[in-house]
């Protein structure tokens, strides 16, 4: 499960599962940039990262700008592994979306997704590199979830995508699948476990009882990035605590 001499790439990477993911990439080995729209996040990530001894570099990218990530994959060497991690949310019940929202969580959950990584791919591609796509996804890719049309129509979205890109991608050795994590807590989801009825419901579906941590994904994208998860495309590693279970 080592990853030394490759190069890997994650989005949104400046706090909580991006940060984790590139630490546990960096820690196996990899030359990691983090990518996110505030320069002075990824910038403390990649400084935190290269104290404990990996290797660490931050850029600055708004993946919502398509010309600005046309811009950026070209200019720079192919990279081994992406890790599609950023994403938004807009909780709340189907009859109050407005188009605002649906834009919103669709644009970056699905559309900088999915040109985020054929801009990628066309460069390992054109450098003969094999590698792997590890989509950021969630349970709700899964199940349905009260107040989470939109996220779930993205994340559901998001997994028929990877499918489909482990189709084209397979003949050059380019693996694509998917993470889908419980309820994780990170600085953007805190603020909901503060409603105590809330976190009541969401605690009475982890059968494990606990939220989830950054720490429980470091493993599962590890596993995605390095040869130990060789025979694996198109699919999906649910990390629910047993929530999909029932």
């Amino acid at each position: 499960m080592r990853l030394d001499g490759r190069r890997a790439i994650v989005t949104g990477a400046g706090r909580g599962i991006g940060l984790a993911a590139a630490a546990a990439l960096a820690e196996a080995g990899a030359a990691v940039t983090l990518i996110a729209r505030s320069a002075s996040e990824i910038e403390s990530g990649a400084d935190m990262i290269r104290a404990a001894g990996g290797e660490a570099s931050a850029q600055m990218l708004d993946i919502a700008d398509l010309d600005a990530v046309n811009a950026f994959f070209p200019a720079q060497p192919a990279f081994h592994i992406l890790v599609n991690n950023a994403g938004t949310n807009r909780p709340k019940p189907m009859w109050d979306v407005s188009p605002d929202d649906f834009d919103a969580v669709m644009d970056l959950n699905l559309k900088s997704a999915f040109f985020v990584t054929q801009a990628c791919v066309a460069s390992m591609i054109a450098q003969g590199i094999a590698g792997s796509i590890i989509h950021m996804g969630s349970q709700m890719g899964h199940v349905g979830g009260p107040n989470r049309s939109l996220y779930c129509a993205s994340k559901w979205a998001l997994e028929g995508m990877s499918k489909s890109f482990a189709l084209d991608l397979a003949r050059y050795r380019i693996r694509s699948n998917t993470i889908a994590p419980t309820f994780i807590e990170t600085p953007m989801t805190r603020p909901f476990f503060q409603d105590k009825a809330f976190l009541d419901s969401v605690l009475a579906k982890i059968k494990l009882g606990r939220l989830g941590a950054v720490e429980d994904l470091m493993g599962a994208v590890l596993f995605l990035a390095s040869d130990a998860s060789a025979m694996m495309t198109g699919t999906s590693m649910v990390v629910d605590g047993g929530w999909t279970a029932d």
